[in-house]
């Protein structure tokens, strides 16, 4: 096995050296005689492990750091690296995370300011914080490496990706949600997606602290979610709708039995009483798929009091629709849409695809006695998000839907991501309702005013 010279090690840190401590660790690993220096001390500490018969992950973590320390310092003492007691500490960290982790990925993971991870192949890695994307100084050695990673993510869970299967979803041991596409799908090397998963959960007061939405919305919100109103949740992608999904759950009674359906599962509920089940795609071993639409019917017959869909993509929105409008009052799921009345157009849309190609009328009572509540949440040009519209489902008249809408975000000046909130109706339509479940949030001065 080749090693590299003091020289070459110290040529791997000299980036690192002529800048302050904090910037050290971005500019090290970024060195392509650190990555090769990293990955040496990595077959090393697995060689060592497999001399004495045991695998780094039936390893404690203090007992493994001690493993790769010794390495280490057999390496320093025979002059094959050169390092001062802040890139030690770094190589020690970075080769734990290769050894049982998630290698590059990891720091990332670790990084409470960031929400999203995405890896466009082997050396360019993206993060999001605030809402916006910027490159970060993190890469994999070769897409040999980042494939190892990626076999690492999909195996714990029982899922395979290869060319047969190029692309899948997964999710991390902490809940982030994993999207993967590797070639002859993915032309420029595997890309991976991670959505993380937020360790602290949001609650409404955390919207309107963060000014997602105005005090008003927030009781209005709690107090349909405790009424029993069905509501969906839309918007574009990254917008946010999982997450303030996950914030309405908030608002349930821990004496409801809840079932909730995703392709990933990523929701966060308190209560005692959930039951939580995943869609499975089709393998090539031949398993059979199961999908959201299977599982719907299915909890209609587990006894739930709530149905609580991820997202409505495909032709299991009959079967919510039905599960809304006969005894699962409260249910809530998400739909891709830019404001409520094109998250009403979809959800048409996709009641066609299930063969729902009754008079144009039908459906739309149908879907107008099902959905009570739409709320619309946009990730804006600035990268803040914003809930821009709360809308109540009156019914039809003639071929179109009736609106209430009670709340508006309005952006000035625009492409800002500033502006103010509004309440547009006085009086919501299910105000009888509403009456008999007070907002009993936290927020302070905040009345319902019906």
């Amino acid at each position: 096995m080749s090693l590299l010279t003091t020289e070459e090690m110290q040529e791997g840190f000299a980036a690192g050296r002529r800048k302050p401590a904090v910037a050290q660790p971005s500019a090290q690993r970024m060195s392509d005689s650190y990555q090769a220096v990293k990955a040496i001390t990595c077959q090393q500490v697995i060689e060592q492990l497999e001399a004495q018969g045991v695998t780094a992950e039936s390893l404690d973590q203090r007992t493994l750091r001690h493993e790769i320390e010794q390495v280490i310092n057999s390496r320093s003492r025979r002059g094959q690296l050169a390092l001062n007691s802040a890139e030690r500490l770094l190589l020690i960290e970075d080769v734990e995370d290769e050894v049982v982790g998630l290698g590059p990925l990891a720091p990332l993971l670790r990084d409470g300011s960031i929400d999203d991870i995405i890896v466009n192949g082997a050396h360019t890695i993206y993060a999001e914080r605030a809402g916006l994307l910027e490159r970060v100084e993190t890469r994999f050695r070769d897409d040999a490496h980042l494939m190892n990673i990626i076999q690492r993510i999909v195996g714990p869970i029982g899922r395979r990706v290869d060319e047969a299967t190029p692309f899948c979803d997964a999710r991390l041991a902490d809940g982030s949600r994993v999207n993967i596409v590797i070639p002859p799908i993915a032309l420029d090397g595997p890309l991976v997606s991670i959505r993380k998963f937020r360790l602290q959960a949001l609650t409404l007061d955390d919207c309107v602290a963060g000014g997602v939405m105005s005090a008003a919305m927030a009781t209005y919100l709690a107090a349909a979610v405790r009424s029993r109103l069905n509501v969906l949740i839309c918007g574009g992608t990254g917008a946010g709708k999982s997450t303030l999904l996950n914030v309405l759950s908030g608002c349930i009674s821990n004496r409801e039995r809840l079932v909730t359906i995703e392709d990933a599962a990523e929701l966060q509920l308190c209560q005692d009483h959930v039951v939580r089940l995943e869609t499975r795609p089709p393998s090539v071993d031949g398993s059979r798929e199961v999908s959201a639409r299977d599982l719907l019917r299915n909890a209609l017959r587990m006894r739930p009091d709530r149905i609580i869909l991820g997202e409505v993509r495909g032709v299991e929105a009959v079967e919510m629709l039905q599960a809304m409008s006969t005894g699962h009052d409260g249910s809530m799921a998400t739909l891709h849409g830019n404001s409520p009345r094109d998250a009403l157009a979809r959800l048409e849309m996709l009641l066609g695809f299930a063969g729902q190609q009754n008079d144009v009328r039908a459906v739309r009572r149908f879907v107008a006695n099902s959905i009570h509540v739409i709320v619309n949440i946009q990730r804006l040009s600035s990268g803040v998000r914003r809930v821009t519209s709360i809308s109540e489902v009156t019914g039809t008249e003639g071929e179109a839907f009736t609106l209430n809408e009670l709340f508006r975000f309005d952006e000035q000046p625009p492409m800002t991501g500033e502006g103010t909130f509004q309440t547009l109706s006085p009086r919501p339509y299910h105000a009888a309702r509403l009456k008999d479940y007070p907002a009993t949030s936290t927020l302070r001065g905040v009345s319902a005013g019906w």
